[in-house]
């Protein structure tokens, strides 16, 4: 049977990406039934480039910046095919990327399926095999979505940047939500936890791939003292609003902050030799301890927020209803 599927592109002042993106988007083996670019962007940029693509919908976040989830939902939440495929904007997907994607729904237990991101670091394809979307008993993440093991697996979690979902299952959910601003970590693990806490299977395959370019962030970089912050902040609320208080995972977690912020306090200790001399051990130390505070911090505030969590993307929907 053939299957319908929606694209979504989630973006923000990256109108040059958007351009690429669609561009591949256009060379697939299988075409999507629709392609929606949802633009968060203060500017219209980006919109004049998507009019270059008459076969695309253009669609607005008015939040700004920080709202990728709400952007996902906005694209999604009058979706009647299928599947619905997620891409971030900086992502360019090979010709059989979605073809790939959808003959892993073939059985009727798969709610969710993603694919590879290549990085273009040498080795990638060889990193965390045995890793790949993992949801650790101590409610830790892995990431190692640029593995390579040669054939289909399952997995606990997907990459943003290249992952879909059944149509039918999301909406079985609620559909997307967004209890994470700021640096946006989390917001895809969400729908994942709660697709895989349903019965569903999570499918990654790796040869279902995209080539993911890393553009530049419009606040901060990546892996900076921010995107620590709401790392740890987002994380929080991904364990309370998916699992609940109770849960084991969420209780080791917290069990284990104290431990780990304390390993990334000593960490610049490595750095202190006799080669480095005294004062690049120093800023080592004082690296450390700002790391690790960035994480208390981030964990402290997603503890209050968990309290009462607020989801903008149903806010959206209840506006525009």
């Amino acid at each position: 049977m053939d299957r319908t599927v929606v694209v979504v592109v989630a973006t923000y002042r990256r109108p040059e990406y958007v351009r690429t993106c669609l561009e591949h988007l256009r060379q697939q083996t299988v075409s999507p039934t629709r392609i929606v670019v949802v633009d968060a962007s203060p500017d219209d940029e980006t919109r004049t480039v998507v009019r270059e693509f008459p076969e695309v919908e253009y669609r607005r976040n008015d939040i700004g910046l920080g709202a990728t989830a709400t952007s996902r939902a906005i694209g999604t939440h009058d979706a009647t095919e299928d599947i619905v495929a997620f891409i971030d904007d900086d992502a360019f997907a090979e010709p059989e990327w979605l073809e790939r994607l959808i003959a892993a729904y073939r059985p009727d237990d798969v709610g969710a399926v993603g694919g590879r991101a290549r990085n273009g670091r040498e080795g990638e394809e060889n990193e965390g095999l045995d890793r790949i979307g993992r949801f650790l008993r101590n409610g830790r993440l892995t990431g190692n979505f640029a593995a390579d093991p040669g054939h289909a697996i399952d997995a606990d979690h997907l990459l943003g940047a290249n992952m879909s979902v059944r149509n039918s299952v999301l909406r079985s959910l609620g559909g997307i939500r967004d209890f994470y601003p700021g640096t946006c970590l989390r917001e895809e693990t969400d729908i994942a936890l709660r697709i895989r806490k349903a019965g569903y299977r999570i499918v990654y395959v790796p040869d279902a791939v995209v080539l993911h370019v890393a553009g530049d962030y419009s606040k901060g970089t990546r892996f900076d003292l921010r995107y620590r912050f709401y790392g740890a902040r987002n994380h929080i609320l991904l364990l309370r609003t998916t699992l609940g208080w109770g849960d084991p995972h969420l209780v080791r977690y917290l069990g284990s902050v104290g431990g780990s912020t304390a390993r990334v306090a000593v960490s610049g200790l490595t750095t202190w030799s006799s080669k480095s001399g005294p004062a690049a051990g120093l800023r080592g130390v004082a690296g450390g301890v700002i790391r690790a505070g960035a994480d208390l911090a981030g964990t402290v505030v997603g503890l209050v927020a968990a309290i009462a969590p607020r989801d903008r993307a149903r806010d959206v929907h209840r506006a525009t209803s």
